[in-house]
């Protein structure tokens, strides 16, 4: 089992493998869920149990909960988004550690018993997390954690500022997540990196297991709105971060650079949404990126491009969205 987690402050006496809640926030999944659960399981070493929450779906969700009825234990709510919905569950469970479970992803039968045996020997650590195979629909196309997205180990403060390196199916110390407020629910998407900025910026400290023991499912999505959610979403996250009392100054510097680059992002991607759509306010958005502070060149010439041809522009984006489909981690995957 290769470990990727910060050196610890001293020597440690490996402690007893905690408990762990698996919580399913679920909206809409009654045709994924079943997997899901069972994923759950079959595991090698069982969870302490399942908390799922029915975020208010109006599918046929019940029907899809009723064989598993007796092996988990069911919260509802009226929808109010995932992070509103792993709070509730994070509550309602009793584990040592919440591990986290999309409802239409799944766990390898090890995943637990390998977080399990991480925080045995790690007892610092609060949150944990295991590599996973990306997967768009039946395919593996990629381990999510590779030479393009690392887990840090070296200087995590200051890396949660740049990125959210923890793989999202993270277990994390129950008591931690709670005092720590949970899940921001104002944020949509992204909620999982803001409450990981807190979390390491209060002391907490993160470990991997460096196995692929998920599945992580990826939805084939244009490169369009999704896309530029998600980047309004990040910044979101990281603004709130920035807020934070225990930043340090390298910190706060890391923060305020991805910042500015998470800026440029989402204002290209603004012009992409409005050049494939024929909107109005894409040539007021090309010149200003044409003529911004910090645009990179290339950047600024394809910006130019969308002023002087924009018709052209939007057919080849568009070509390239029937091409062309979004993964994690910024990942893109050619169409079959």
């Amino acid at each position: 089992m290769t470990i990727a987690a910060p050196p610890s402050d001293g020597p440690l006496e490996p402690g007893p493998a905690p408990t762990f809640s698996v919580v399913v926030a679920a909206y809409q999944a009654a045709g994924t869920i079943g997997e899901a659960l069972e994923s759950v399981l079959t595991q090698t070493v069982p969870p302490h149990e399942i908390v799922v929450c029915d975020d208010g779906s109006t599918d046929d969700l019940d029907a899809a909960l009723e064989p598993f009825r007796e092996r988990i234990v069911v919260v509802r709510q009226e929808n109010r988004g995932e992070a509103a919905a792993k709070n509730a569950a994070a509550c309602a469970a009793t584990g040592e550690f919440v591990a986290i479970l999309d409802a239409d992803d799944v766990y390898l039968p090890g995943r637990l018993e390998a977080l399990g045996g991480l925080a045995a020997a790690r007892p610092d650590l609060d949150l944990l997390t295991t590599d996973a195979y990306l997967e768009v629909e039946g395919q593996v196309v990629r381990r999510v954690y590779g030479d393009d997205w690392t887990f840090e180990v070296d200087d995590q403060r200051r890396e949660i500022m740049r990125r959210n390196f923890v793989f999202g199916h993270a277990a994390v110390r129950r008591g931690r997540l709670l005092a720590a407020g949970g899940f921001d629910e104002t944020i949509r998407f992204t909620t999982d990196w803001e409450c990981w900025m807190r979390l390491i910026l209060g002391g907490s400290r993160a470990g991997a297991v460096l196995e692929p023991l998920a599945r992580y499912r990826v939805s084939p999505t244009a490169l369009s709105a999704d896309r530029t959610r998600m980047t309004a979403g990040r910044l979101e996250s990281l603004r709130k971060g920035l807020e934070h009392p225990a930043l340090r100054p390298a910190e706060r510097e890391a923060g305020r650079a991805r910042l500015a680059e998470l800026e440029r992002e989402l204002a290209v991607m603004r012009l992409r949404d409005a050049v494939r759509s024929g909107g109005a306010e894409a040539r007021r958005l090309a010149l200003g990126l044409a003529f911004g502070r910090g645009v990179p060149p290339e950047t600024r010439l394809k910006s130019l491009a969308a002023v002087l041809a924009p018709g052209l522009t939007g057919r080849l984006l568009r070509r390239r969205d029937r091409r062309v489909w979004l993964g994690a981690g910024e990942t893109t995957v050619e169409r079959v």
